[in-house]
């Protein structure tokens, strides 16, 4: 790993780590850190701490996966394998299931333009238009049903699915939603058709200069249109206007990590996701 290299990753990482610290507590088990979200939203993780002195340890896994069960939470591990290269053996030694996504980073020079890959527009969301909620209540709703059929192949699933998959916003989460939005935390765009409504979208968490593209989705019936790379292209376009100089995402698979490197991005690591191995405690 060369110096390059090893210095976005440990950006990469801080990113990770305080992602959740202004929603969650931090929890430290042994060589973990475990984040427990503070009121109503996603679950977050755990992760390796940052100021641990010695690697997580099956043991440590153990500990976290009691606590996790404890609160409810989903048993979920997060981890960059370059930054934490031992971690992978013994998290499967301990009984999880490990997908290995390829981690890719904005290339500097790029400057991605929506239009390239598509003519439908992407437009970008904000607390102050006339229907905020319906816009946040679309998005997650394309997600939910664009993550059911996972992949880049068409399918059935369109707008009707769309339709039938939102559901109502818990008034805190909104609140929540509309404030890492107003201060440039969060993004969050649509790819529209008229008479058709949001065929695809997509997110991404800022911390500094730092960001991450998450959760960008197509419902089935309209891939293969370009939907996926223009909206990741205007989530990528935002964030450099708006000064981010690292921009990262994680992809499902190789398929799909080919999407991105049509944007513009290019693998530097894997990024680890871990949860219990089916039939193991």
């Amino acid at each position: 790993m060369d110096l390059v290299q090893a210095g976005l990753l440990d950006r990469i990482e801080s990113f990770y780590d305080a992602v959740p610290r202004d929603a969650a507590r931090a929890e430290k088990h042994g060589g973990l850190v475990l984040f427990v979200r503070e009121g109503p939203g996603w679950p977050f993780y755990a992760r390796p701490a940052p100021d641990a002195t010695a690697p997580p340890s099956a043991a440590d896994i153990t500990t976290v996966r009691h606590r996790q069960r404890a609160l409810g939470l989903p048993e979920a591990f997060e981890w960059v394998h370059e930054h934490d290269p031992g971690l992978l053996a013994v998290a499967r030694s301990a009984g999880l299931a490990v997908l290995e996504a390829p981690l890719l980073v904005l290339d500097p020079d790029s400057r991605p333009d929506p239009g390239v890959f598509s003519d439908v527009p992407v437009r970008l969301l904000t607390p102050d238009a006339p229907d905020f909620a319906g816009d946040v209540a679309a998005r997650r709703a394309v997600a939910a049903v664009g993550f059911s059929a996972a992949g880049t192949a068409r399918g059935e699933a369109g707008p009707a699915a769309r339709d039938a998959a939102v559901t109502e916003l818990d008034v805190a989460a909104l609140e929540e939603e509309a404030v890492r939005v107003a201060d440039g935390r969060r993004l969050s765009v649509l790819a529209e058709v008229p008479g058709q409504g949001a065929l695809a979208s997509g997110m991404a968490m800022r911390v500094g200069d730092v960001a991450e593209i998450a959760g960008v989705a197509t419902l089935p019936a309209a891939r293969r249109r370009g939907l996926g790379a223009a909206v990741t292209a205007a989530l990528a376009r935002e964030l450099l206007a708006t000064g981010a100089s690292v921009v990262f995402l994680s992809a499902g698979s190789t398929e799909i990590a080919r999407v991105y490197l049509r944007v513009g991005f290019r693998r530097i690591g894997t990024a680890c996701l871990a949860e219990p191995t089916a039939g193991r405690p």
